[in-house]
């Protein structure tokens, strides 16, 4: 059953979770930004698997990892989205050094479980399925899991999270960490989409431009596709593959 809940003291929980020819972009020194509603949203990729967005109703965190100076320049987080409990994706030293006492945290149950009292008790947990607001924040817990027999392990069904973020009218995608699943293919109205793509921990760019093709995000950020392969996944060669009117956007990821 789906669930709604309240992240930032003071928000009402409500419900739920276009196209250009193709081309590539290569990020500059700049952030990517993109229009919503009232303003925009501006995208820091800052390592791997975490991303930094700046929006309209606050500064959001996801998967943040890694030394604390990589976020310096950032503003500090109002929500912090975390999808698994791999360490590419979730460091409880790194939340502790950048977590405010303003900021409120969503995790999927196991990273819940496994967080230090201060940190739980400011964060929330969303299950697959489930759906909640941060301010002006709508979040739904998409499923995130191995499909693949032998990679079963990595990612078993029904325990990680992707998450489809509605800010100012923009709705983003981001994966975690997953294989083309039925779910990620039947979203909709997606404007910009983080798709994984690694070996053998999630799935190759064969099947990643299959999944984005079957949503058509208005833009895709191709991230998390380097690993165990030694990096074998091109977002390049993703991009060539990529049909449709999707625009793909290259993030310094591996600076």
């Amino acid at each position: 059953m789906t669930t709604r809940r309240n992240f930032i003291k003071g928000a009402t929980a409500v419900g739920t979770v276009t196209f250009l020819p193709f081309r590539l972009s290569a990020a500059g020194h700049g952030a990517d930004q993109f229009a919503t509603a009232s303003g925009h949203v501006s995208v820091h990729p800052v390592a791997h698997a975490s991303v930094v967005l700046q929006t309209p109703a606050g500064v959001i965190y996801v998967d943040p990892v890694g030394d604390a100076g990589l976020y310096a320049d950032l503003p500090a987080p109002d929500l912090v989205l975390i999808t698994h409990e791999h360490g590419d994706h979730f460091n409880t030293e790194t939340l502790g050094a950048l977590v405010t006492d303003q900021t409120a945290l969503i995790s999927n149950p196991a990273v819940y479980d496994k967080l230090p009292a201060e940190l739980m008790a400011r964060t929330t947990s969303l299950a697959n399925g489930d759906t909640g607001q941060a301010g002006a924040v709508e979040i739904a817990a998409i499923p995130a899991h191995n499909t693949t027999p032998e990679r079963m392990n990595f990612h078993p069904v029904g325990r990680d999270n992707g998450y489809v973020i509605t800010v100012d009218g923009l709705r983003i995608y981001v994966s975690g960490d997953t294989e083309g699943i039925p779910e990620m293919r039947a979203l909709e109205n997606i404007d910009v989409a983080f798709v994984c793509m690694n070996l053998p921990f999630t799935m190759d760019i064969t099947a990643a431009a299959s999944a984005v093709a079957a949503f058509a995000p208005t833009y895709v950020y191709p991230y998390h596709y380097r690993g165990r392969d030694g990096g074998t996944q091109d977002p390049a060669e993703f991009a060539a593959l990529l049909t449709g009117p999707t625009e793909v956007k290259l993030g310094n990821w591996y600076s």
